[in-house]
């Protein structure tokens, strides 16, 4: 017998970090851009489709948290080593992104930098939580 109304634990866990200079509307764009992919490449992070009491279809989300950290640039870029070194599917967002004005744009500005020198603003990471926390070591939550 299962019970319906026990807390959900989750084996994975979906983690953003933003360096701390960012301004807000970079944060909550960076943030957005992060996430974006993850179901494309990880379609067990998404959920069932939405409906309201008058069944609106509304599109389906994530089927967990998304927790979003922040550190300094030498935090972020310690946690981005850590991710490839582990090899978790993460997304990165570089500085250079933000004169960008398209994915073409993007994802050219990402290639003509090796991945040691990118300017990272933002890292995206899943996979275990264990493993995602040893990634995010000395990140602090978003305030």
């Amino acid at each position: 017998m299962t019970n319906d109304d026990a807390p959900v634990r989750f084996d994975t866990k979906i983690a953003v970090l933003l360096r701390t200079d960012l301004a807000g509307w970079q944060r909550l764009n960076v943030t957005a851009f992060l996430v974006s992919g993850l179901g494309t490449r990880r379609p067990e992070v998404i959920g069932e489709p939405y409906a309201d009491a008058d069944d609106t279809p509304y599109l389906p989300m994530f089927r967990q948290p998304v927790l979003v950290f922040e550190g300094g640039k030498e935090l972020l870029t310690g946690a981005h080593e850590r991710a490839v070194a582990r090899s978790l599917p993460c997304s990165v967002f570089t500085s250079d992104l933000f004169a960008t004005g398209n994915d073409r744009d993007n994802r050219a500005a990402v290639r003509a930098v090796s991945r040691g020198q990118l300017d990272l603003v933002g890292l995206a990471v899943y996979g275990p939580r264990n493993a995602v926390d040893k990634v995010f070591k000395g990140a602090r939550m978003h305030r």
